[in-house]
């Protein structure tokens, strides 16, 4: 790589900086997050205190000023979109578009180099980037000679595991034992090494080497990293609490002069570090004064977004965070008083769909948009209660980042398999069921399926029994073939017996579909199984099977014209970034946010994570916050009690307004009140009193006693060896030892 630079502009010449115009507008703390040019600098931005603003005036203010020409600065964001962005508003402060830049995300820029370098790596400059579907095809070819059992452990989960550690910056030689799984019986770095020479020999790498190997040049080859050295006279990183451990390094490598010095400025919040789940460690930003001895801080803490409740109870809840370099953010809006935060009880989640529903109703009547309220949930599968509250009241919505929950893929495939149980002759449905799971039915098999069905007139499953019958299927298609059918029979026997909740339950583990979403390790399966869980308990609210296809196929219906405001609803993880006017945050209960799964795989580390993630949402709103708690939520067919948020104690009282709408809660996991508040139900504004629900008290798990015989629809009769607040666990006879909910089991 040669370090020459393009012909000089006089654009870039040093100049008069216009007056100093473009600094005149900002506050004091921003205008020193520009000025201090030299050196080390962390820009501790909270949200809404105009971020995207210091970091794009500092790069036009380098240029402005002499400090380097164009393609001196380096300039790392995380999306596409903010690269974009940042280019444009640097050009529009320049007064011309700004050419010759090294600005774009990670990856992009990691491209660009790796073009340069590629023989290091034993590659060529023209190789292939592949996606995910030529990365699976691939990692399945290296597998073979291992003989791994891909339903145990699928490509995708291997796959998964490989990206984690090009994430953490480990070649095949740099997995130690240490950092070595069981995953694939224990094979997982061999395929791994394997995998990387494949890939060389195709002139090829996927997403994961652009940076592994640009991070290996830049440590292995003092050389070019001195080249690097030289050209890059500034270094400027936006969003730097998501870094992972191989984009630390790769910007640490660069920063770093021989001399010890660096001009590096990271702009980012440690307390809206979320994104752990997908490798980012909020340790980066809280070491950054280690990292790079002498550093300056500057704390941008004035929000121009939102109002002084708001901020002061974001900033209570965060302040219950250990692990942060400690800011406070104030409001700089001239109306910044605003409305208190309102926490909300409801009887359960029922109750409140209808309330968020009905206020984002006499909002809109109010005046407001609703283009500018948003909905804010944990997790995806909460979307579900929300959408077909909206579709039934004709509140115009869209989900963001993401879709609607009945078009969800494991959804999808959940109904098909409910339609062939209600309707033998439905073969679209058995078309998409019969090879999900994998069994082996390809294009030849579906064929001969299709060509039967039409000799004979029957339906798609009825002429796979035929085929079987006369041995046309056979050997492991075969079996597999006569095992989904004698599945679907049992299942509709049971729907007879005990329901469709309960044949739900079993058609989808005893079809293998629960499982293929267990053993898929990529970081969507966990929330896909959430979604199940949510499927069947809507089944619960239908009296059979058949009217609650037909309510899906009419919500599905429901049309979405994009000419008109539409209310957003999306994740928390997905609103960072956003903001809206008013701001609904559902589900604050023990287990739901924060979230159990964290609590259990994170501790304590985890509870920081979902507490800066309660942070992010609370913040997103300018004008109101409304947050929900629920005194009960559905667990597959039964209504178990829920217990309000640790969060809700942590946040301040007098940024707050509490209400109870009947039945939630009061106390939570710092108080020991009642259970359930006294009183009656009261209606929300504009509920009418025709559609006030029931109250539904929550019942108590069932009690049962160590030794208990019991039985299970699935697993059949067993002895209690373990119980706990709602789970049984249970040693069957022949099935083994069973953790399960305490409302699917039944005493002898």
């Amino acid at each position: 790589m040669t370090t020459s630079e393009p012909p000089s502009s006089p654009l870039f010449a040093p100049q008069p900086a216009q007056g100093e115009s473009y600094l005149e507008r900002l506050n004091p703390e921003q205008r020193a997050a520009i000025e201090t040019t030299d050196g080390p600098l962390l820009v501790l931005a909270g949200a809404g205190t105009g971020k995207t603003r210091v970091l794009t005036t500092r790069f036009a203010h380098i240029l402005l000023t002499g400090r380097a020409k164009p393609w001196q600065i380096l300039a790392v964001t995380f999306t596409n979109k903010a690269a974009r962005e940042m280019r444009e508003r640097v050009g529009t402060l320049l007064g011309n578009p700004a050419e010759g830049l090294w600005l774009g995300t990670f990856h992009a820029l990691c491209a660009r180099m790796l073009r340069r370098h590629a023989e290091t790596v034993g590659l060529t400059s023209s190789f292939t980037i592949l996606d995910t579907d030529d990365q699976l095809r691939l990692l399945k070819q290296v597998m073979e000679p291992w003989r791994i059992d891909t339903k145990r452990w699928p490509a995708p989960g291997l796959l998964g595991v490989i990206q984690r550690w090009k994430d953490r910056g480990l070649t095949p030689e740099r997995v130690t034992p240490t950092e070595d799984t069981d995953f694939a019986n224990g094979h997982a770095r061999a395929v791994y090494e394997a995998y990387q020479q494949r890939l060389k020999q195709l002139n090829a790498c996927d997403f994961g080497d652009l940076m592994l190997h640009v991070t290996e040049i830049l440590r292995t080859q003092p050389d070019i990293l001195a080249q690097y050295h030289r050209l890059f006279r500034y270094i400027l990183v936006d969003e730097y609490q998501d870094t992972n451990t191989v984009q630390y390094l790769w910007l640490r490598l660069l920063a770093k002069q021989p001399d010890g010095s660096a001009n590096i400025c990271c702009v980012g919040d440690d307390d809206q570090s979320i994104y752990s789940w997908r490798g980012a460690e909020v340790e980066n930003i809280l070491r950054f004064e280690k990292d790079f001895p002498g550093a300056q801080v500057v704390r941008l803490e004035r929000n121009y977004r939102s109002t002084r409740h708001i901020l002061g109870a974001a900033a209570g809840l965060i302040a219950h965070n250990d692990e942060r370099l400690g800011k406070t953010l104030r409001s700089g809006r001239e109306d910044s008083e605003g409305e208190k935060v309102r926490v909300i009880g409801v009887w359960d989640s029922d109750a409140e769909a209808r309330s968020v529903c009905e206020r984002a109703e006499s909002l809109r009547r109010q005046g407001h948009s609703l283009a500018e309220m948003a909905i804010l949930v944990r997790a995806g599968f909460q979307t579900r209660a929300f959408e077909e509250r909206l579709v039934q009241t004709g509140l115009p919505y869209r989900i963001v980042g993401g879709i609607r929950f009945y078009e969800r893929t494991e959804i999808r495939d959940t109904l098909a398999y409910l339609r062939v149980l209600n309707q033998p002759a439905d073969d679209l449905a058995f078309e998409r069921i019969v090879n999900t799971p994998k069994r082996g039915v390809g294009p030849a098999a579906l064929q001969k399926l299709h060509a039967c069905a039409r000799s004979l007139s029957q339906p798609l499953s009825a002429a796979a029994r035929t085929l079987l019958e006369n041995a046309t299927l056979k050997g492991k298609l075969g079996e597999q073939i006569s095992t989904l059918l004698a599945t679907l029979e049992a299942t509709r026997e049971l729907l007879a017996r005990e329901g469709h909740v309960v044949a739900t339950e079993y058609l989808l583990e005893e079809s293998g579909y629960l499982d293929m979403w267990r053993q898929d390790r990529s970081p969507e399966a966990p929330g896909r199984l959430e979604n199940l869980k949510e499927l069947i308990r809507a089944l619960a609210d239908f009296p059979t099977l058949g009217e609650f296809l037909e309510h899906v196929a009419l919500v599905m219906e429901h049309d979405e014209n994009a000419q008109e405001a539409r209310l957003s609803i999306m994740t928390l993880h997905g609103a960072k970034g956003l903001e809206f006017d008013i701001v609904f945050l559902p589900g604050w209960e023990e287990g739901v946010f924060p979230s159990q799964r964290t609590l259990d795989e994170g501790g304590l580390k985890g509870l920081e994570e979902e507490r800066r993630l309660a942070y992010v949402g609370i913040t997103r709103a300018r004008k109101l916050a409304l947050i929900y708690h629920a005194g009960s939520r559905r667990i597959y067919a039964n209504w178990q009690p829920s217990m309000p948020s640790r969060f809700l104690d942590e946040l301040p009282e007098e940024h707050i307004a509490r209400k109870n709408e009947g039945g939630a809660r009061q106390q939570s996991l710092r108080t020991t009140e009642s259970l359930f508040a006294a009183g009656p139900l009261t209606a929300t504004p504009g509920l009418s009193p025709t559609r006030r629900p029931t109250p539904r008290p929550a019942p108590a798990a069932p009690a049962f006693a160590l030794g208990q015989q019991v039985r299970h629809p699935r697993f059949g009769e067993g002895t209690v060896i373990a119980v706990d607040r709602h789970h049984v666990e249970v040693a069957f006879e022949g099935a083994g030892t069973k953790r399960l909910l305490s409302s699917f089991i039944e005493k002898l």
